[in-house]
């Protein structure tokens, strides 16, 4: 299980790809925190949910796309409780090294199922 600076770090570091997106906003739970935008949840970082003992970022992903990277490497890749039946898929933070821009894709294309239609053309005119 990871220190607290680590835990602090991690956090940290997804806040800041997923507020770097448009209109994103973080609300902390505990040791857990949501990142929404337009009211509609993108990512979720949790830590240690029902004492699983992991801390990852859980993302919504296209219908069917989120058994492939579990399938492909479950050390990194999880199925969340719960929310991973509805489409989501948990990527572990808690391992030696993390793929930043991996975790970045995977919040981005999160955002882009979650964000409104009108939100998303504006980003891609500017």
């Amino acid at each position: 299980m990871p220190d607290i600076d680590k835990k602090r770090e991690q956090l940290e570091r997804l806040a800041e790809i997923c507020l770097a997106l448009s209109s994103a906003m973080r609300e902390d739970k505990g040791s857990h925190a949501i990142f929404r935008v337009a009211k509609k949840v993108f990512a979720y970082y949790l830590d240690d949910h029902h004492s699983d003992g992991i801390m990852s970022v859980c993302c919504k992903v296209l219908p069917g796309d989120n058994e492939r990277p579990i399938a492909a490497n479950p050390r990194k890749f999880f199925m969340p409780d719960y929310i991973g039946p509805r489409g989501w898929v948990g990527l572990r933070l808690d391992r030696p090294t993390v793929d930043w821009t991996e975790v970045k894709e995977l919040v981005q294309g999160s955002y882009a199922q979650a964000a409104p239609k009108k939100l998303l053309k504006r980003m891609e005119s500017s």
